[in-house]
């Protein structure tokens, strides 16, 4: 297994990579998902702003992962059925597996998560953050006790991505939030 700690959402902030960095890029109704494939596997899934513009896909399993992706921007319930790439620690993935497990229109706070795997809420936020897979490892549905929580390491307000996790957790019947 890689392990990996750079954050791929937290490079992303304002645009900054170039569509060349993806395999395709898709519109989202948030703005746009990069998608980055390579040697058969799946290597990151990263939530765009709108200054983003799509590209079509440059192989086969980009394609099947825009597709895929489109699925779950239609349908909520869609289940995802991708190769992903070995990358993060031992802790991220058991953080990971537990989101998974979360069902569409449930969340879960980084508390009752921490509880669940034997850590602390701070730590599942970090590995919150550290998601390649975003909507795959679907982090949008852990919160804060006290409301929305964070997203993607960012947490203003009104900033891309809580906007994101907003529309996310709303189009999977989450409401309140």
């Amino acid at each position: 297994m890689n392990i990996i700690s750079d954050n791929p959402l937290k490079r992303v902030t304002g645009g900054q990579l170039p569509a060349q960095h993806f395999t395709a890029v898709i519109a989202a109704p948030f703005g746009a998902m990069g998608i980055r494939t390579e040697a058969g596997l799946v290597y990151e899934l990263v939530y765009l702003p709108p200054t983003f513009h799509e590209k079509d896909a440059t192989d086969a399993l980009a394609d099947r992962a825009a597709k895929q992706i489109g699925r779950y921007l239609e349908q909520p319930d869609f289940r995802f059925d991708l190769p992903l790439a070995p990358l993060g620690t031992a802790f991220q993935h058991k953080v990971w597996k537990a989101i998974a497990a979360i069902p569409r229109g449930e969340v879960l706070t980084y508390g009752q998560v921490a509880k669940l795997i034997g850590s602390a809420p701070r730590a599942v936020g970090q590995a919150c953050g550290a998601n390649w897979f975003p909507l795959v490892i679907p982090c949008h549905r852990v919160t804060a006790a006290g409301g929305i929580g964070g997203f993607s390491h960012h947490d203003e307000a009104d900033g891309f991505h809580l906007r994101v996790k907003r529309w996310l957790l709303e189009h999977e019947g989450v409401a309140g939030l």
